[in-house]
């Protein structure tokens, strides 16, 4: 018969805490820029812009001073709001692994998105990504990751 006893507890406990999975990296925070040359917009409802339709894009990423490439990011966004938002879901590859996002794109202001996976260095990734417009046209976009 097994007995069971307070040490065996604390035993099992130990380790069944040591084999919890862990994130392969620390917290970071990641600052770069994307160029958004690559992008077409694909007319999928009525004439126009209008519920449904897709933004569909593959772009070069850059670092924070928008000079040396460093990564492609590549998606889709499909049209939610009319002039307001599109739901948006892509993957940020960088020589360190990839990044994935999802969230609302607001055709004005700042975006928040949510970071929901990786691969190689950002396996188990999680956080918030912030887009941020450059400038009015916009001729570029502020990408500022927050891994937790």
């Amino acid at each position: 018969m097994l007995k069971f006893s307070m040490h065996n507890a604390i035993s099992v406990a130990a380790l069944v805490a040591g084999c919890a999975i862990t994130p392969a990296f620390a917290a970071e925070q990641i600052k770069v820029v994307e160029r958004p040359v690559g992008e077409t917009t694909v007319d999928l409802t009525a004439k126009g812009d209008s519920v449904g339709d897709m933004l569909v894009f593959a772009n070069g990423i850059y670092d924070a001073a928008n000079k040396t490439q460093i990564g492609t990011d590549q998606g889709y966004c499909v049209r939610t709001v009319v002039g307001k938002s599109w739901e948006c879901f892509w993957t940020l590859t960088l020589k360190a692994g990839q990044i994935t996002i999802e969230g609302p794109f607001l055709d004005e202001g700042d975006s928040l998105m949510a970071v929901t996976g990786g691969t190689g260095r950002y396996v188990g990734a999680k956080g918030t990504m912030k887009l941020h417009p450059r400038d009015a046209t916009p001729t570029g976009y502020d990408f500022t990751y927050d891994l937790l």
